[in-house]
């Protein structure tokens, strides 16, 4: 039972980061060295609290490597900003690969609706400079999504089972 509340406690700690990147990539287009190293180097601490075995570490550690390399490309082409490719990586460090596979869907969905509204806004007030899409609130929308509705389900049905 221990080692189940540290992992959901390591769980809140990582919804908090995920909130404290929406907010910042909001107010400054930026999300932080700091917070993206401080996700990925609280990994293996959930690793351990739960109690995940050294397949399951590689597969998370491959997911992170993968991903990390794909976005970097799309950072390079100027279509994705580094501080949503250190997220994202560092996300992967966290989230099963299937979950991972639902976070991007509905990172993209989000990201979507995001973009149209933020470019309907741009275009309403007439501004010439580039848009620039805080694309961190839909990284953290994603991975609360997947957060919500597949660890918590976890916790509630180890919760009544016992």
């Amino acid at each position: 039972m221990q080692g189940f509340s540290v992992s959901y406690g390591l769980l809140a700690g990582l919804a908090i980061a995920l909130l404290v990147a929406a907010f910042t990539d909001m107010q400054r287009r930026q999300i932080d060295n700091w917070l993206n190293a401080s996700v990925a180097l609280a990994a293996p601490l959930f690793w351990w609290a739960s109690h995940m075995g050294l397949a399951d570490i590689g597969w998370q550690v491959a997911l992170a490597a993968g991903s990390f390399v794909v976005l970097a490309g799309l950072f390079a082409m100027g279509a994705m900003g580094g501080g949503d490719v250190k997220l994202l990586a560092a996300l992967a460090l966290w989230i099963k690969p299937l979950w991972f596979m639902q976070l991007l869907t509905v990172m993209a969905m989000a990201g979507g609706v995001l973009t149209i509204g933020m470019a309907a806004w741009h275009v309403a007030r007439r501004q010439r400079e580039k848009l620039a899409v805080p694309y961190g609130i839909a990284i953290a929308f994603g991975g609360l999504w997947v957060l919500s509705a597949n660890y918590l389900a976890l916790a509630q049905a180890a919760h009544h089972a016992g």
